[in-house]
C-alpha cells in the first residue's frame, strides 16, 4: 500500500491517540489513589500517607498537564482530516465531546487547583472533597470518550436525515449495553495502570532500601488492589468479546484468527495469519475450545473471515497479535499481584529480590495492555469508522491532499517526541527524588517551584528519611 492522504491520516491519528491515552489511563487510576491516601491521612492521622500524597501529587500533576496538551489536538483532528465524519456525525458526536469538557474536564481542574494551592487555606474534609472530585473529573472524562467511540463501535437511538446522524434517543445512546461493558473495562485498566505503578515504585525503593515505611505502602495497596481487580477484568475483558462476538462478527473472526466458518471451533492460541492464502502458519490450536469462548457451546457454528467480502474485512495481523499481547500482560499482571500480595501479608516480600525486580519491570505491563487493547478495538474496526454505516474512506477530508497529511504527521511526531521526552524525565526526577521530595509542600501546604524537588537528589540529610 502506497502512501495515500488516508493512510497518513489514520496513522496520524493512531499516533496521537496512542500517546494521548497513556496519560489518562495513569491520571484515572492515580486520582482515586491520591483520594485513598488523603482519606487514609485524616483518618489515621499517619505522616507516611501525607508524604505519599504530596509526592504523587506531583507526578499526577506533570501526567495531568500532559493530557491535556495531546489531548487539545484530537478535537482539531476532526475538522483537518476527519470533516465528513464531523459534518456526517457532528450532531451526535458533538455533544458528547461537548459533555466531556464541560463536565469532566472542568470539574477535575477547577479542583485541582485547590489539591495544588489549598491544603492550608481550607478545612481537611474539604480539600478530602476537592480530591474526590478530581477523581471523578477524570472518571466521568473516560466516561463521555467511551461513550462516543462505543456509539461508533456499535450505532443506536439515530437516525438519517439529509444524510447525517442525527440522534432520536439520547438515553439509547450513552446507556447503551456496549457502553457499560467498555467503560468498566477501560476504568479498571486505569486502575490497575495506577496500582502496578505504585507497586513498582514502591519495588524501587525497596530494592534501593529508601523511605522504607512509605515503599512497603505503595508495595502493599499496589499489589493487593492489583489481585483484587484483575480477575474483575478480565471477566469484563470476556464481556467485551461478547459483545464483539455479536454484534462484529469480522472484528471477532480477525482475533480469532479463524478464515473459515467452523463448527465445532478451535481456538487458535497462536498463528501467524497470510492473508493471501487466507490461511495461519505455525498454527496452534484447541479444538472445541473456540465455540466455548464465543457461543458458551460445545458444538456452536463460528463464523471465519470469508464469510464476508474482502473490502469489509479489517486487517488480520495488528488485532489477532495486539489481543494476545494483551492478554498475555493480563496473565503476567495477575500472577505478579497474587504471588506479591501473598507475600506482602506474610511479611516476606522483601526477601525476595527477584520478585521485587519482578514487580519493578512491570510497570508498562498495563500502559502495554491498554494500547494493545485499543489497536484491538479500533484496527478491528476496520474498515469503517462508524461501524457497518460510514466508511473509514468516506470520513475522511475530501481536499486533503498527501503532501499536507505527511506535515502534519511529522510536525505532530516532532512536537509530542519532544514533550514526552521532557515530561518523563521530569516525571523519572521526581520519582529518583521520592517522598522527600515534598516536604516543602507537606510542611507548607505551598507547592515548590517546579524543578526544585530535583535539587534533592541523593540528599541524605532529608528530615523525612531521618525520621522514619
Amino acid at each position: 500500500m502506497g502512501l495515500t492522504a488516508l493512510l497518513l491520516s489514520r496513522l496520524q491519528f493512531a499516533f496521537t491517540i496512542s500517546f494521548h491515552i497513556i496519560f489518562p489511563s495513569f491520571t484515572i487510576g492515580l486520582a482515586a489513589w491520591l483520594t485513598i491516601l488523603e482519606a487514609l491521612h485524616i483518618a489515621t492521622g499517619r505522616p507516611a500517607y501525607r508524604a505519599l500524597f504530596e509526592f504523587w501529587l506531583k507526578i499526577f500533576g506533570v501526567a495531568f498537564g500532559l493530557g491535556v496538551v495531546s489531548g487539545i489536538v484530537m478535537a482539531f483532528q476532526f475538522g483537518t482530516n476527519w470533516s465528513e465524519l464531523s459534518r456526517i456525525s457532528g450532531p451526535i458526536q458533538g455533544p458528547l465531546l461537548s459533555y466531556e469538557s464541560f463536565t469532566a474536564f472542568a470539574l477535575g481542574a477547577s479542583f485541582f487547583g485547590i489539591l495544588l494551592f489549598g491544603r492550608s487555606r481550607v478545612p481537611p474534609w474539604f480539600y478530602l472533597f476537592c480530591t474526590a472530585m478530581v477523581a471523578l473529573g477524570t472518571t466521568l472524562s473516560a466516561f463521555w470518550i467511551m461513550v462516543n467511540n462505543s456509539w461508533m463501535q456499535v450505532p443506536v437511538g439515530y437516525a438519517m436525515q439529509n444524510g447525517v446522524f442525527i440522534p432520536v434517543d439520547w438515553f439509547k445512546i450513552i446507556f447503551s449495553p456496549v457502553v457499560w461493558v467498555r467503560f468498566p473495562h477501560m476504568l479498571l485498566a486505569a486502575y490497575l495502570t495506577g496500582a502496578f505503578c505504585v507497586a513498582a515504585t514502591g519495588a524501587w525503593y525497596v530494592l534501593r532500601r529508601i523511605y522504607t515505611p512509605e515503599a512497603r505502602i505503595m508495595l502493599r495497596m499496589g499489589l493487593c488492589l492489583a489481585a483484587v481487580l484483575l480477575p474483575i477484568q478480565l471477566l469484563f475483558g470476556h464481556l467485551v468479546g461478547d459483545y464483539a462476538h455479536d454484534d462484529q462478527p469480522a472484528k471477532f473472526a480477525a482475533i480469532e484468527g479463524r478464515w473459515h466458518d467452523e463448527q465445532p471451533a478451535g481456538e487458535v492460541l497462536f498463528a501467524v495469519p497470510d492473508a493471501a492464502s487466507q490461511t495461519n502458519r505455525y498454527e496452534i490450536k484447541i479444538p472445541i475450545l473456540g465455540s466455548v469462548i464465543g457461543s458458551m457451546s460445545f458444538d456452536a457454528r463460528e463464523v471465519g473471515l470469508t464469510s464476508f467480502r474482502p473490502q469489509d474485512r479489517p486487517p488480520v495481523l495488528i488485532p489477532f497479535f495486539a489481543f494476545r499481547i494483551m492478554v498475555g500482560c493480563g496473565l503476567l499482571m495477575l500472577a505478579l499481584g497474587w504471588l506479591g500480595s501473598y507475600r506482602c501479608w506474610m511479611r516476606r516480600i522483601h526477601r525476595n529480590p527477584l520478585l521485587l525486580w519482578s514487580i519493578f519491570l512491570s510497570f508498562p505491563l498495563p500502559f502495554i495492555a491498554t494500547l494493545t487493547g485499543w489497536f484491538t478495538a479500533e484496527v478491528g474496526r476496520q474498515p469503517w469508522t462508524i461501524y457497518g454505516l460510514l466508511r473509514t474512506a468516506d470520513a475522511m477530508t475530501p481536499f486533503l491532499t498527501t503532501r499536507t497529511a505527511a506535515i502534519s504527521l511529522l510536525v505532530y511526531c516532532a512536537l509530542y517526541t519532544f514533550i514526552f521526552v521532557f515530561g518523563i524525565y521530569y516525571i523519572y526526577r521526581l520519582l529518583r527524588t521520592g517522598p522527600a521530595g515534598s516536604l516543602g509542600m507537606a510542611t507548607s501546604g505551598i507547592p515548590n517551584r517546579p524543578m526544585s524537588t530535583a535539587d534533592l537528589q541523593g540528599n541524605p540529610a532529608l528530615p523525612l528519611t531521618a525520621g522514619e
